[in-house]
């Protein structure tokens, strides 16, 4: 029964059908999969993984995010200037939590180069500035739609400008949903300290210090959550899109982040060998190298996703021997 699902088995006419089932009747549920082997997803992914070149699709993301980040970082601090006059200086402190996940030689040139490019930024320049930044920090965006494009199997239909406004649009959300991801870390810290300063019984200033920076966290995952969902949900170009808080697909593309930057972090402090081999530009390898895992992990959790549901769709189509009515929703059918 498990031959049945691979795709192998699945005959070329009936594969183009499965695709066209995952781009227009999304799964209701990532997690229930329907009697569909756990190892068939895995042989399928790691396949497709080659297949769709995601090696060479991360390298691409991750240039694409080294251009992309400080316009994206100014689109946040000008965006945080509309309500604080100093908003360079917070959002520097927020960066400084990116030290949990990022290696501090390269999380330190990317602290200098944006404070040299926003001291050089001035009142007059930031509406003119903030449309710049989020039309060059937008080819980020626009590299995973076309990734995710790639991994649900669909064409672009969108015009190009409908997609870079959207990628626009989408680049200034995610901007935010960061922002608010370091800020419930920076204030998770803040009342931690308050406690310790305020709360005169140790017991209880550590106590509630724990849970202060515990709840903090808890929001950040939350964000990074939030923010996977985005991605996967505005990305690829299908039919209908289902909204989902947390997919299979996400909590691999989180763990696997979070273990990968560690990994590099770990790395890179005991073996310390790219500035021998690059000099200078050890710096900038090792921010690239970052982007490349985090693009990755993005790419396989879009991966894995789709996997899934081409999985489900493969297996009802063979219990039922013959393909089933398209079921279009009625969004989809008004268009």
């Amino acid at each position: 029964m498990a031959n049945s699902v691979t795709k192998p088995k699945v005959p070329p006419s009936t594969s183009g059908h499965v695709w066209s089932y995952v781009s227009r009747s999304p799964l209701k549920s990532m997690w229930d999969l329907q009697g569909v082997p756990p190892g068939v997803i895995l042989k399928n992914t790691w396949n497709s993984m080659f297949d769709d070149n995601l090696l060479g699709r991360s390298a691409e993301l991750g240039f694409y995010f080294l251009f992309a980040l400080f316009p994206t970082l100014l689109t946040a601090c000008a965006v945080l200037g509309l309500a604080a006059r100093s908003a360079a200086h917070i959002y520097e402190h927020l960066l400084q939590y990116l030290s949990i996940v990022v290696p501090p030689s390269a999380l330190g040139a990317v602290l200098d180069a944006f404070n040299q490019t926003a001291a050089a930024a001035s009142t007059g320049k930031v509406t003119f500035g903030l449309v710049a930044a989020l039309w060059s920090a937008s080819v980020g965006f626009s590299a995973i739609q076309g990734t995710l494009n790639v991994v649900y199997r669909v064409k672009e239909t969108r015009p190009y400008w409908r997609a870079r406004l959207s990628a626009i649009g989408v680049t200034f959300l995610l901007s935010i949903v960061v922002s608010l991801m370091l800020a419930s870390l920076l204030i998770a810290d803040f009342f931690a300290r308050l406690a310790h300063l305020r709360i005169r019984e140790h017991l209880l200033a550590v106590v509630t210090a724990t849970s202060a920076r515990t709840i903090g966290w808890v929001l950040a995952t939350a964000f990074l959550s939030l923010l996977f969902a985005l991605i996967y949900y505005l990305g690829p170009d299908v039919k209908v899109s289902r909204w989902r808080w947390l997919t299979p697909g996400a909590a691999f593309g989180m763990l696997g982040w979070l273990l990968g930057s560690l990994g590099l972090r770990v790395y890179v402090h005991y073996f310390n060998n790219y500035s021998a081999t690059y000099g200078s530009l050890g710096t900038v390898i090792i921010l690239l190298t970052w982007f490349y895992l985090s693009g990755l992990m993005l790419l396989l959790g879009g991966e894995i996703n789709s996997e899934i549901e081409a999985a489900v769709q493969a297996k009802n189509l063979a219990a039922a021997g013959t393909l089933k009515p398209e079921i279009v929703a009625p969004s989809a059918a008004a268009s």
